[in-house]
Order: C-alpha cells, then sequence, then structure tokens
C-alpha cells in the first residue's frame, strides 16, 4: 500500500477537485467545545459549505488547507 501524499478532494457531493481549504466545525449540541471535525473544501465550494455550517452554528475555523497541521486529521 501506498501513503497518499496529495491533498484530499473537497467534501462537497459529487466534487472531486482537490482541496484548497479545512473547515473545522463541531455541533455543540453533540460534541465537546474541544472536538473538531473537518470538512475540506475546493475554492469553488468554500462559500456554500461554509454558509451551510455558520446558519447552524457549528464553524469554529477556517484553514488554508497548507496550513492546517499535519498531525490534525482532516
Amino acid at each position: 500500500m501506498s501513503t497518499e501524499t496529495t491533498s484530499p478532494v473537497c467534501s462537497a457531493k459529487g466534487c472531486k477537485a482537490p482541496a484548497t481549504w479545512v473547515l473545522a466545525w463541531n455541533n455543540p449540541k453533540l460534541h465537546a467545545p474541544e472536538r473538531r471535525k473537518t470538512w475540506t473544501a475546493c475554492d469553488d465550494h468554500r462559500e456554500h459549505l461554509t454558509g451551510f455550517l455558520e446558519t447552524r452554528g457549528f464553524l469554529r475555523q477556517t484553514v488554508p488547507y497548507a496550513e492546517w497541521p499535519a498531525d490534525e486529521p482532516t
């Protein structure tokens, strides 16, 4: 098995574009405040995915993929 070194694909349904953003979020009704789940986004879908999370009060942080800590899961 080879280790994948490329960025993941966008989390938007049906999108196969490389992710350029990490959207860190959590649902405060389900997750501890420090827990972060992540979605990845391409430039075209960043605004849509951000809006989805912000509307629900879930978005905690948006970071360029290149700046996301390597030891954090995406």
